[in-house]
């Protein structure tokens, strides 16, 4: 949306402008190429959320700045840190009251992010808490950018920042592919945000067209691919979406993603306990992945209320790793984070709401 359309309307979020239409529109008004520079540094390098912040500006420009945009799009219900001090919880509360959920886990040298893309899930995977709730609707760029920044201003505090995202919180992030992705462009930017793409990963469950477009446009942030079984009769029982896309044609997709990109896939694995962790899986597994450009993460089930199930016990975990091992496929068993929070994998979901 233009400035001028912006003074005849509800405001815009500026998070929804690149810098191109920024640049665009400012020089409408008069005002030159390194303005919009100048603006989005404050957004995406000082994180800035109110225009007075913005001290190299005129003060013209940033009192017609508030006139005309927000740079809000959500509130903070709750926060919540795991007993560890490791993982961080916070509930945002969005313009129209839907609600989300997104992860800070602090590692030695890490401080990965877990950030949501739609309030609820369309794909209602069974054992995925997200999934139980049913899909409302898509987030908007700024509602997907303002998770991250929220969380690189606390940081900023301590003089630590963000060094990872994985969009792998609430919602199918390639069901809601443009906005997505138009985040993702953003946090790469490097007159922005400015973090590495492959410090980026993206998961899916599998939408097959969408991976083709993935990789189509040749991008460099990472991709993960949420199997959690090795044949359809089993995938079927847990992820709904692989009877319009099953494992063949699937598989068809992540071999057209890696032979476009040259980039290794990452496979994710709930492991439940007496359901796809048995050596039939593990060698089924292997058979469908032998030789291929990739790596599995194996990550025993965390609960959730909708599903009855129960994470694998120690010695099947091993036991499943090393089959895959026997296969020549490289595995690792991802660490468990914020579980006595419900901020683990599969476990986001507007908790605030259901328990009102």
């Amino acid at each position: 949306m233009s400035l001028s359309i912006a003074q005849s309307a509800i405001k815009t979020n500026l998070y929804e402008l690149g810098i191109d239409q920024l640049a665009d529109d400012l020089s409408e008004f008069g005002y030159p190429l390194f303005r919009a520079r100048q603006i989005w540094q404050w957004l995406y390098r000082h994180y800035v959320d109110d225009f007075n912040e913005m001290t190299n500006l005129p003060l013209p420009l940033r009192q017609q700045l508030a006139t005309m945009f927000t740079l809000r799009s959500s509130t903070i219900v709750s926060s919540q840190q795991s007993i560890d001090g490791q993982t961080t919880k916070v509930l945002f509360r969005l313009d129209d009251n839907q609600l989300v959920e997104t992860v800070l886990m602090k590692y030695r040298k890490r401080r990965t992010l877990c950030i949501s893309t739609q309030a609820g899930c369309a794909m209602g995977c069974v054992f995925c808490a997200t999934g139980q709730m049913g899909f409302f609707r898509n987030l908007s760029v700024p509602e997907i950018i303002s998770q991250v920044l929220h969380f690189a201003r606390q940081l900023g505090k301590e003089n630590q920042k963000v060094t990872n995202i994985v969009l792998m919180g609430m919602g199918e992030p390639l069901h809601n592919y443009n906005n997505t992705l138009a985040a993702v462009d953003r946090f790469i930017d490097d007159v922005g945000f400015n973090l590495g793409a492959r410090k980026i990963t993206i998961s899916t469950v599998g939408l097959v067209p969408a991976i083709r477009r993935y990789a189509d446009e040749q991008r460099q942030t990472a991709l993960a691919i949420s199997l959690h079984a090795a044949t359809d009769e089993e995938r079927n029982k847990l992820i709904p979406i692989n009877k319009k896309w099953p494992i063949a044609e699937l598989m068809d997709a992540c071999r057209y993603y890696i032979r476009r990109t040259n980039r290794r896939l990452t496979f994710e694995w709930a492991l439940i306990n007496r359901e796809n962790d048995t050596l039939e899986q593990a060698q089924a597994l292997g058979r469908l992945l032998q030789g291929m450009l990739c790596h599995v993460n194996l990550i025993p089930l965390n609960p959730t209320d909708g599903y009855g199930g129960a994470p694998s016990e120690r010695d099947r975990v091993t036991a499943f790793q090393g089959e895959l091992k026997r296969f020549g496929i490289s595995s690792t068993v991802r660490v468990r984070r914020g579980i006595d929070i419900q901020a683990g994998c599969g476990q986001l979901r507007d908790r605030y709401s259901r328990e009102q």
